[in-house]
This record gives C-alpha cells, sequence and structure tokens, in this order.
C-alpha cells in the first residue's frame, strides 16, 4: 500500500500528517498557553520528519486566545515548502457562553480569517466541520453552497466536510467534489466504516480526527499484543492499523511535545502483517 496519496487529485502528501490542535494549549483546545517558541519547534521537527500535511483550525488557540495555531504555523515555516498542504475547518464558533454554528452568511468571513491568519492567498483545503464530537443530522447544503462559492472565487482549492453523517457527505457531494473527509476513528472506535466505505470507492481521503483516541490512550489489548511483536508503542500501532486499514486513509496525530511527535512519526515505517491485522480485526 502506498505511502502517498494526491489529496484532490492534485495535491500528493504522505499519508502520515500532523494536527495542530495541541500546539497552543497544555490541555486541549481553551487551556492555558504553551510556550509558542515549543510550538514552532514541533512544527519545523514535523515537516522535517516528512509531514507535508498540516491540519489546523482558527478556533485552535489557548485560554483568552493568547496562543493560536494558525499564527504558529505562519510563524515557523513561512515561507511554505512548495509540497506542503494545510487543511482548515470551519464552522464551529467558540464564544464565552458556549458553541454555536456559523451559519452559510459567515463562510466568507471565516475563510477569510483564516487566509489572514496562514498568510496565504488561498486555502489548500478547507473542511466544513458539523457539530463538534458526533455527527449531527440535518441538511449541510446551504453551508457548503456557500463555500463551494468561495472555492469557486479561488479563495479554496479543494473542498472537504468533517463530523458527518453518510447521507451529508451525499449531499455534499451533489453540490461540489469533495476531496476529502474528517470523521472520528481509530482502532477503539469503528462506527463508521459506512463513510470510510464510501470514501475509498470515490477515493476521497478519509482523515480520522482523535486517531490516538482524543486523550484516551489506546489501551485496547488487542493493540498491545501486536505492539509487542513490533517493539511498539499501542499508540504506534494504532497508527498503523488506520493507514493499512484503507488506501484513502490519512493520519494527523497531534501533540505538542517533540518527544511524542518522534514517537508518531516511527508509526509510518510499522509495517503490519496479516497476522497482525487478523489480531487487530
Amino acid at each position: 500500500m502506498s505511502n502517498v496519496f494526491r489529496l484532490g487529485g492534485d495535491l500528493e502528501v504522505n499519508r502520515l500528517g500532523f494536527g495542530a490542535m495541541r500546539l497552543p494549549s497544555q490541555q486541549g483546545m481553551f487551556g492555558p498557553a504553551r510556550d509558542p517558541e515549543n510550538g514552532r519547534a514541533v512544527l519545523r521537527r514535523a515537516v522535517a520528519l516528512g509531514a507535508n500535511h498540516v491540519d489546523t483550525a482558527d478556533f485552535y488557540v489557548s485560554a483568552g486566545g493568547a496562543v493560536r495555531a494558525n499564527d504558529l504555523i505562519r510563524e515557523a515555516l513561512d515561507p511554505y515548502p512548495s509540497d506542503l498542504v494545510i487543511a482548515t475547518k470551519i464552522g464551529p464558533q467558540f464564544h464565552t457562553g458556549g458553541l454555536t454554528e456559523a451559519a452559510a452568511a459567515d463562510m466568507r468571513g471565516l475563510v477569510e480569517a483564516d487566509l489572514a491568519g496562514l498568510g496565504v492567498d488561498r486555502l489548500d483545503l478547507v473542511y466544513l466541520r458539523v457539530g463538534t464530537m458526533e455527527p449531527v443530522p440535518g441538511s449541510i447544503a446551504e453551508r457548503f453552497e456557500a463555500l463551494a462559492a468561495l472555492r469557486e472565487e479561488g479563495l479554496i482549492r479543494h473542498l472537504g466536510v468533517s463530523n458527518v453523517t453518510a447521507a451529508q457527505l451525499a449531499e455534499a457531494r451533489a453540490i461540489a467534489p469533495v476531496a476529502a473527509v474528517q470523521n472520528q476513528y481509530h482502532a477503539a472506535k469503528r462506527d463508521d466504516a459506512a463513510v470510510l466505505a464510501a470514501c475509498e470507492a470515490a477515493g476521497i481521503a478519509f482523515v480520522p480526527f482523535f486517531p490516538l483516541g482524543g486523550g484516551h490512550e489506546l489501551d485496547d489489548p488487542r493493540l498491545a499484543k501486536v505492539a509487542a511483536r513490533h517493539d511498539a508503542t499501542p499508540g504506534q500501532i494504532g497508527l498503523a492499523w488506520l493507514l493499512a486499514s484503507s488506501p484513502v486513509t490519512l493520519a494527523i496525530p497531534g501533540t505538542g511535545e517533540l518527544a511524542h511527535l518522534e514517537a508518531n512519526m516511527a508509526a509510518a515505517a510499522i509495517v503490519l502483517t496479516d497476522e497482525d491485522l487478523e489480531d487487530l480485526s
């Protein structure tokens, strides 16, 4: 199985990339700020190790917005390498009173905020994110149509959808080409197989968020058994399993620590055997 994938048919990326959510703060989004220089160092090292697909969002910030992932990406990597693909998500709007869903009329402003934050004239990939953790049923057509119009203007290269049902994916595809789907999926949560199958059939990238469990250790005994064979960690086997599960699956593990980054990126070299895959099934 190839270690690279052509995102949208034209952007070649290594299938093991990097997620920026944990860079600004110590406890997920809106936690106490990390040292920005630490975040910049992690980004530079991630790219040096071959992560040419970086996933971010304008709402990846520390408490009070003091440190922002998009700022760190721009400061660490601009001028950007020619093969670097930056994906971003818009949809949720976070306020002191909680979460609201952005409307179709908000799409332009959110896209322009990402353009400014990243310092680019066009965004490589923009996901319409629906809700937060679990898909929210209902039509996404109006919002996706607004993004499709911005793509036609040249502000966006490729479109994606995130946290969606199979029906919402089909609805989006009827409006404009969908290059990627980003849903929660990992070795301990495999209930989105239908969406993955739809992506594989259409050649659409499937990019799981929380590939390492979303802050919860992947303590599945199946992972531990295979990890012992490979002198690896269960998390590394979880990443290797994602990459082996389908040729369209990309992994974007995130971390704010250099040592954890090194361990994550080493998972790209792990080749699972048929016996491993049977044990992990």
